[in-house]
């Protein structure tokens, strides 16, 4: 039986080794991490018949090339990367056969962020924390997946399932649970804040996505202390620009968070590219944002 895994050709700008993360350890300073386009991750795995929690390759803007051991079965969603197989071009949002010894091809996106490849058998990584998912902050996990790294594969566990996906389109909006520090801005602040158009920086990555836009005016100087953060929370840096945190966020933090992203709106963060313009719509009052 041939060996199983993949020959990283081309790392590409960033691709990391992701699956549904390492939740639930935020006391011990271990932020969640996990794929940032979680619809994406899934669909893909369920693509080649994998558990939605198997680990997949998250590939920023694509540009990504591997050659594969084995025969095997992958799908590629999220963003809408072209892709190639043995120098032909293959179906995107679909299981695809690839045949031993054969190279498959990852352009860079139209439109989009991220691109999601499974693999069927799933990467085989070792696991931190009960998670193969890469942590770009704390540095759990694998590395980040570097020109000539070998990645195994995992036994083959279902069958492809028909069906394509939809190809992942950056949102136009945020939608913002207020809390649970709200009351340290102005009043004119926050009601301004709903509505506001911010802008994507080059700054933003797998921790937060930083805004440029309106800025929020704090009532006072004062310091708060330390306090616990969660996944989506709008925290807000002393000039006023807002940042959401993502995935591989601190799990404390000392500036006041004006509210919290409503989680079906993370995947929308995961595709959002620097100088994308996205609107903030405040929904309620109080936090609750996704676990930690």
């Amino acid at each position: 039986m041939p060996e199983r895994y993949l020959d990283v050709v081309t790392a590409g700008p960033q691709t990391t080794v992701q699956d549904l993360g390492r939740a639930g350890h935020a006391h011990l300073g271990v932020p969640r991490s996990g794929a940032l386009d979680e619809p994406a991750h899934r669909l893909a795995n369920r693509l080649v018949g994998n558990a939605e929690s198997a680990a997949t390759l998250e590939c920023l803007l694509g540009s990504v090339a591997f050659r594969v051991g084995h025969a095997v079965t992958i799908a590629v969603t999220g963003a809408a990367v072209p892709v190639r197989v043995a120098g032909r071009g293959a179906g995107w949002g679909s299981a695809v056969s690839v045949p031993g010894g054969a190279a498959v091809e990852l352009g860079r996106p139209e439109t989009g962020l991220r691109a999601y490849v499974a693999v069927a058998g799933g990467l085989d990584v070792p696991e931190v924390l009960g998670s193969r998912a890469t942590d770009l902050l704390s540095g759990i996990g694998p590395a980040v997946v570097a020109d000539g790294d070998r990645l195994p594969v995992g036994p083959v566990a279902g069958r492809p399932r028909a069906g394509e996906a939809v190809p992942a389109r950056p949102g136009s909006e945020l939608r913002v649970r207020l809390g649970p520090r709200d009351d340290w801005f102005t009043r004119a602040s926050v009601e301004e804040f709903h509505g506001s158009t911010y802008t994507v920086t080059g700054e933003s990555n797998r921790i937060g996505l930083r805004l440029d836009g309106p800025s929020l005016e704090r009532r006072d100087d004062a310091e708060l202390p330390s306090e616990g953060m969660v996944l989506g929370a709008v925290q807000v840096p002393p000039e006023g620009q807002p940042v959401v945190f993502l995935h591989d966020h601190p799990v404390t933090g000392g500036y006041p968070v004006i509210g919290v992203v409503v989680p079906d709106d993370l995947p929308v963060c995961a595709q959002l590219r620097p100088g994308d313009a996205v609107r903030i719509r405040v929904v309620a009052t109080g936090g609750g944002g996704a676990a930690s």
